[in-house]
């Protein structure tokens, strides 16, 4: 099992969905396990709906969610209520993501993690809103592919990819009504760094949710 979520976790860290994969020989090299070794855990993966492997083409890494988000409604221009109900799962989606992250990450992870953390803090200087969303959730995306979570982080990509206008939107009317990008997401982007990093699996969490519900709470005086 730690074998299989090892080669799974180097996959998603370093190859695209839909693209093809390192070869058995780059696997072998890397995790110093036989080629019957690596073909098991592969196959495993096949099994597990998170590879796709075609006669005369490359394995490939999918998402195996990919089909129930895309059963979902989705709305390109959303009104102020749907944009509530996606930040309201967007809150449990960020703190489980944080709480699992916090538990698994590996070191290496959690500075790569940091480190994306530092970059939007300089992208935000002067930023547009719509600039700021994007590192926003480049942010939360490296945290949830971080998470060692095969739900987590499949649920995450495909949930930020499809309603990336609601959340947008969100903070764009909170521009517009209040006059500024609300002021405190500063602080709790710097709250869920500072939890992961200590390892803090119930902080992170807390401090992912109410970074998601302060916004949410912000569109409650626009009824």
């Amino acid at each position: 099992m730690q074998r299989t979520e090892a080669i799974y976790n180097h996959l998603i860290a370093h190859a695209r969905r839909g693209e093809g994969l390192p070869s058995e020989a780059a696997l072998q090299r890397e995790f110093q396990l036989s080629r019957s070794a690596v073909r098991e855990v592969l196959a495993q993966l096949v099994a597990k709906g998170v590879l796709l492997k075609s006669k005369g083409r490359a394995t490939q890494l999918i998402n195996p969610m990919e089909s129930l988000i895309a059963a979902l409604p989705l709305n390109a221009d959303p009104n102020l209520e749907q944009i509530r109900e996606v930040l309201e799962f967007r809150a449990f989606l960020e703190g489980s993501a944080a709480s699992a992250c916090a538990r698994s990450a590996t070191d290496l992870q959690l500075q790569l993690i940091d480190q994306e953390y530092q970059r939007m803090r300089d992208r935000n200087r002067g930023a547009t809103t719509l600039a700021k969303a994007k590192a926003d959730l480049q942010f939360h995306m490296l945290i949830a592919k971080y998470s060692h979570n095969l739900v987590i982080a499949s649920l995450s990509e495909l949930f930020y990819n499809r309603y990336f206008a609601a959340i947008y939107k969100a903070l764009d009317l909170t521009l517009k009504r209040y006059g500024r990008y609300p002021e405190r997401i500063g602080g709790q982007h710097q709250a869920i760094q500072t939890a992961l990093l200590a390892r803090d699996p119930g902080k992170a969490e807390e401090a992912a949710r109410e970074h998601v519900l302060y916004t949410r709470s912000l569109l409650d005086n626009m009824r």
